[in-house]
């Protein structure tokens, strides 16, 4: 069994950013050379993560304006007394997650009809990264 390991980094230009990165992460499969196994996609932020859905840009803007229903931008989270201002961000990650896991079949990424991977970014405006992780042979 092999593994290949790669790294994404970002610095978005707004605070809540969604980002596919469908195909960075079918580079690096290419790259790794496994044709069977698994790709881990791991956010390495607690204010950001991962997710596997449609590209369709009404349905990001849904999953957007649903975070922010569920986990609003508000100057009263606990979290703030310790001077940070990010508490929605972290309850917005608990809600995405910080990693998928996809199948690998014949050298590509074994999605289902209108799959794509995302990194959801909901503290940004400064440098953060994702890790690639591909094990198979």
């Amino acid at each position: 069994m092999k593994s290949y390991t790669e790294y994404l980094w970002f610095n978005t230009a707004k605070r809540r950013e969604y980002i596919n990165i469908t195909s960075d992460v079918e580079k690096a499969l290419k790259k790794s050379g496994i044709k069977e196994g698994m790709v881990l996609v791991s956010a390495m932020h607690i204010t950001a993560g991962v997710y596997v859905n449609d590209a369709e840009s009404g349905l990001i803007q849904d999953i957007d304006e649903w975070l922010e229903k569920l986990a609003p931008f508000n100057p009263n989270y606990r979290h703030h007394r310790t001077g940070e201002d990010n508490g929605d961000a972290h309850l917005k990650s608990l809600l995405i997650h910080h990693e998928v896991i996809i199948p690998v079949t014949d050298g590509k990424l074994d999605f289902g009809p209108w799959q794509q991977v995302y990194y959801a970014e909901f503290d940004g405006q400064r440098r953060k990264r994702v890790i690639i992780k591909i094990i198979g042979e």
